[in-house]
């Protein structure tokens, strides 16, 4: 991806949720494909700890030779709501993908952290305040870890632009998704 502001290629920032490393999942298949892509490594739901998610993020932005395009799922849109409000390296992010952003306020089905578990790991609360960049929450009808009115609200209070996606579930292997091909078309629409 090219910065249309500058000549500085912008670099692909792979932002995943609350999973383990899945080589089947859309975020893993698009950085195998994209050498402008980078990953921050899955810290799994044994590890719900938010603070190192935030530090790893914040030294993947640092690290970035020029821009960055933030492509999150799940949890990695939450993640990125708490680092856009800490972080002073906003400012080189050109947008972000948020893929199918969890109801963290809300319980979670059984086999999901709970809101204690999310509570005491620093999740909550969710931050609502509008992100410093441009963003576009893609958003499921049947996700069963984030049902569309609150995922809609969700979108409204970060300032973001709104895709649905139709029943997708959750955009993931379970839901059957490997790849995603919208997932290229949605970045460009952000960057136009």
């Amino acid at each position: 991806m090219t910065d249309t502001r500058s000549d500085s290629p912008a670099t692909l920032l792979i932002v995943p949720g609350l999973r383990d490393h899945v080589a089947q999942h859309w975020q893993t298949l698009l950085a195998q494909r994209r050498p402008d892509a980078v990953s921050l490594a899955p810290l799994g739901r044994d590890n719900l700890a938010l603070a190192p998610r935030i530090d790893a993020l914040e030294a993947a932005v640092a690290a970035a030779p020029g821009p960055v395009v933030l492509v999150a799922h799940s949890g990695g849109c939450v993640l990125v709501a708490h680092w856009a409000a800490r972080s002073t390296r906003v400012h080189r992010v050109r947008g972000a993908l948020l893929a199918t952003p969890p109801s963290f306020d809300r319980p979670l089905p059984a086999g999901y952290p709970t809101l204690e578990g999310l509570d005491a790991a620093g999740w909550l609360p969710v931050p609502r305040a509008p992100l410093p960049f441009r963003t576009l929450v893609a958003a499921s009808r049947n996700d069963a870890l984030g049902e569309f009115g609150a995922v809609t609200a969700l979108a409204q209070d970060w300032g973001s632009a709104l895709e649905d996606l139709g029943a997708v579930g959750h955009l993931n292997p379970a839901s059957g998704y490997g790849p995603w091909p919208m997932a290229l078309p949605l970045i460009g629409r952000l960057l136009r």
